[in-house]
């Protein structure tokens, strides 16, 4: 499960992440608010951010507020972390959607399990959408594709395609592994047809479209330039 740190601080960032990595979680490091959102724009979606108030490029607050006025970034749980102990900011910050709120100095471990807790409490809300290039997203659990906010009509067979290669950005899904996870061995199609389906997804992706690249000979692989 994957945590986001967005903290200016490196020694507060660096312990942190080191108390979430002794707990079994990956973390993802941000020293500028503007890192965390060319993260997210590339479709990597964590399990949970914290986020300092204060950082060099952005007031945590704005950033909190930007992400939760956005569907699909929304239901991302945030912890804000903080210096600031009055209560007026601790109130603003929790009326902005913050999950939690945490004051320096703090207790690691206690931060740990307030994000454990955290996420037991967003367990039902679980993000489970991929996007690509702010223009494309897949809903996992609705199964549903839009394109600058166009709902796209796929073919079963189209969505799972797209759905195998854009939960592998950027890495290559060879042929084989795509004919092996759609069709059974025993079904009376080839490697072709993978690239008849790849074709006609495109053709129905428009421009979005673009971001399935051919590795000649070997398969597809999800490109997003930020």
């Amino acid at each position: 499960m994957l945590i986001a740190i967005v903290e200016d601080d490196k020694e507060i960032r660096e312990l942190v992440a080191l108390h979430l990595t002794r707990s079994n979680f990956l973390v993802q490091k941000f020293s500028f608010g503007s890192e965390l959102l060319k993260f997210l724009e590339k479709g990597q979606i964590p399990a949970l951010v914290i986020l300092d108030i204060m950082l060099p490029d952005y007031d945590g607050f704005e950033l909190l507020k930007y992400l939760k006025d956005h569907s699909k970034f929304r239901e991302i749980p945030i912890i804000m972390l903080t210096a600031r102990s009055d209560e007026t900011d601790r109130v603003l910050g929790l009326e902005l959607g913050a999950d939690d709120y945490v004051v320096k100095p703090f207790s690691p471990r206690e931060l740990v399990s307030r994000v454990k807790a955290v996420l037991r409490r967003s367990e039902k809300s679980e993000i489970n959408i991929l996007s690509l290039g702010n223009e494309l997203y897949i809903d996992l659990d609705k199964e549903k594709v839009t394109v600058k906010g166009e709902e796209i009509k796929l073919t079963a067979t189209e969505y799972e395609i797209l759905a195998l290669l854009a939960s592998n950005p950027g890495s290559l899904v060879t042929k084989e592994k795509i004919y092996a996870s759609i069709w059974t061995y025993n079904s009376e199609v080839s490697e072709r047809t993978v690239d008849v389906h790849i074709t006609n997804l495109r053709k129905k992706l428009k421009d979005a479209g673009k971001y399935i690249k051919n590795v000649r000979g070997r398969g597809y692989r999800i490109e997003v330039s930020i």
